[in-house]
């Protein structure tokens, strides 16, 4: 039974599971937890008391399995169970005995798995950070399991720092250990591989916020949801702290599912449940026992229930989600129907554009000439008619006389120019030209030329020699909007993207920049501003080529975490006071136009509190192309990724 119908969310996170003990009877233990609500349990797979080693070689021994495959259908032990390997399995122990049991039933036990087609099987927690040879076994499996994953169990421990302001140590690791150190160890020895993630054991005290933040950029499938991690409310209900209560709401937006695991420890008479109010439990009995752990289970729900829908733009966006994209080259390539129809859907970029024509008219004409002077105006790159549309109504708006130029190079779109002029009725302030900007001569000089060529990372479509190009028929005097824009990076944990692009296995992938709606990932530290370019350009020798060092302090609480590469953004100031950008701290609200652009690492590095990362970036400039490189040398040095634009360019 799912946690509840939220609109616009069909993810997983809308299950949640059960962690059982071993049982012979499957069937069985499979109807009591869905009939108490369960989704799903993660269940043992073999009798914890065997061991390979006390089996008499030869003898041909039946695997003491939890149940024959035959005791449940394909498609139970497919959606219903989550194969649980034995907790004993120590594949470091320096008992030579125990160390080849282990590795004997980790085996057999991930075979059986695979066997009944189960889609995930949870590993048990690394003894400590030292954990080469349980990894070994675990990477030589991964090469040839089937597409079930494998969720490696992590705790969610707290420092010792965090501990002694609090004034409690409740379930740490060994010491000052950053259990977060034993997963990287872990998913480097397995060559990152993809379908190796986590399983976060979650208890009642919880490391920083940076700490936890550093999780929903890394494979985390689901969060074990320990039951001593519950305080108890003025009804004597389970309920959770606000802290972990927050930690919730980011697993259930990143699509992680939530386990119970534990015995129950809040007893609950027939009476309290009688006054549970209906928003907080859906507690029925039908005649079945209730379930030891449904009141966990109804808390978990009214947290999922509780959270706002999912907004229609990010519904819209769902299916984009850590998807990458290459970034479009609109002169190069001609842009086809249904990409002009996306971008032209985008109310509040045309909204902040028409703002910024509005001032710039008033700025320009005073109100006592307003009926005398006609401005001219000339849109580059007017698409479809987007920006002539704004710039026509933020003249009706002022009151002002426009004459405008629409300049578009694609032919297929002068088309649609030409019908729109004819639709609207615009044959006397409206003429179409149909050249590419840097060629054209105009009959006027402008007073105010408008463009949308910005991209992700603001230049990274040529606006700058695009504008460089258009501004030779801008009066001395004339408006450009935008005026100028800032490119911004960012280093973040980003897993997914990175196995999307390791799995092409080519150097050309981890050398391009992607357009991606980022979502599973982790920002280790604010953005810093890279590039600024400004219009019209009035130096005497105009050079669009970039260089910038910039050092990220990532916060010290955060502990050690793997940076995949950098997410890029931009701001751009469109006339005065006028912004539009997708920078996290300063992005336009209810723009879809553009996503983040990610510029990939081959080789992830790992930070470390207290040396800063230090990232170099190059915009480089040839006669038929413009390209990126970047670099990192510190904490640790990385190849410069697309030398002379051998993988990825912008086409002149």
């Amino acid at each position: 039974m799912p946690l509840g119908q939220r609109p616009g969310d069909k993810s997983d996170s809308r299950f949640c599971g059960v962690e059982t003990e071993f049982d012979d009877d499957v069937a069985q233990v499979l109807a009591f937890n869905v009939s108490g609500g369960f989704d799903f349990m993660v269940l043992p797979l073999m009798d914890p008391t065997y061991r390979p080693s006390l089996v008499t070689s030869g003898s041909g021994a039946v695997l003491p399995c939890a149940g024959s495959d035959l005791v449940l259908s394909p498609s139970q032990w497919s959606s219903h169970v989550v194969g649980k390997i034995s907790s004993w399995i120590d594949l470091d122990s320096e008992d030579e005995v125990l160390r080849m049991d282990s590795e004997i039933a980790l085996k057999q036990e991930i075979a059986w798995a695979s066997h009944l087609s189960l889609q995930a099987c949870l590993l048990p927690s690394p003894k400590s950070a030292s954990c080469a040879n349980y990894a070994r076994c675990v990477n030589q499996i991964l090469q040839s399991l089937n597409n079930m994953q494998l969720w490696l169990r992590i705790p969610l421990d707290k420092n010792d720092d965090d501990d002694a302001m609090n004034g409690n140590s409740d379930h740490s690791s060994d010491g000052d250990v950053d259990s977060w150190e034993w997963w990287n160890s872990f998913r480097l020895l397995c060559e990152h591989h993809s379908q190796l993630s986590i399983a976060l054991d979650v208890w009642s005290t919880l490391p920083s916020p940076n700490s936890l933040g550093r999780w929903f950029g890394e494979p985390v499938r689901a969060a074990i949801l320990h039951t001593s991690a519950f305080l108890t409310n003025a009804r004597g209900f389970p309920c959770l702290s606000k802290r972990h209560q927050k930690l919730i709401d980011g697993l259930f937006n990143h699509s992680m599912q939530i386990v119970v695991c534990g015995k129950p420890a809040h007893n609950i008479s027939a009476d309290s449940l009688e006054s549970v109010p209906t928003d907080y439990s859906n507690n029925h009995v039908d005649g079945i026992a209730r379930h030891p752990l449904r009141s966990y289970l109804d808390y978990v729900a009214y947290l999922y229930q509780r959270m706002d829908p999912l907004p229609e733009q990010e519904r819209f966006e769902l299916g984009y989600r850590d998807f990458l994209q290459s970034p479009l080259q609109p002169l190069m390539d001609n842009l086809e129907a249904q990409t002009y129809e996306t971008f032209e859907r985008d109310t509040m970029k045309y909204s902040q554009y028409q703002r910024a024509v509005a001032k710039a008219l008033i700025d320009r004409v005073p109100d006592d000439q307003a009926s005398n002077v006609t401005t001219v105006l000339m849109v580059v790159g007017a698409g479809r008619g987007p920006l002539v549309r704004a710039s026509l109504q933020a003249a009706e708006e002022t009151g002002r006389k426009l004459k405008v130029y629409a300049v578009e190079k694609n032919p297929n779109a002068v088309v649609t120019l030409h019908s729109l002029v004819k639709l609207e009725g615009w044959e006397n302030q409206v003429t179409v030209i149909s050249s590419d900007m840097r060629c054209w001569d105009a009959p006027a000089k402008a007073d105010i030329l408008v463009s949308e060529l910005l991209g992700s990372f603001g230049d990274n479509e040529l606006s700058p020699e695009c504008l460089d190009g258009a501004q030779r028929f801008l009066k001395e005097d004339g408006i450009s909007i935008p005026s100028s824009y800032t490119s911004f990076i960012q280093p973040v944990t980003a897993s997914k993207l990175y196995n999307d692009v390791k799995s092409h296995k080519d150097l050309v992938h981890f050398e391009t920049a992607y357009v991606v709606k980022l979502h599973s990932v982790a920002r280790l530290a604010p953005s810093q501003p890279v590039f600024t370019f400004t219009h019209p350009n009035h130096s005497a020798e105009i050079n669009n080529q970039r260089y910038k060092k910039l050092r990220f302090e990532i916060p010290r609480d955060t502990g050690s975490a793997m940076v995949h590469g950098f997410a890029g953004y931009f701001d751009a100031t469109l006339y005065n006071d006028v912004h539009l950008g997708i920078e996290p701290t300063t992005a336009t609200p209810n723009m879809f136009s553009w996503f983040a652009i990610f510029f990939p690492l081959r080789k992830p590095v790992c930070v470390k509190p207290g040396p800063p990362l230090e990232v170099h970036f190059w915009r480089c400039c040839g006669s038929t192309k413009v390209w990126y490189e970047w670099s990192v040398t510190s904490p640790s040095t990385t190849d410069i990724h697309n030398s002379n634009g051998r993988s990825y360019w912008v086409g002149l």
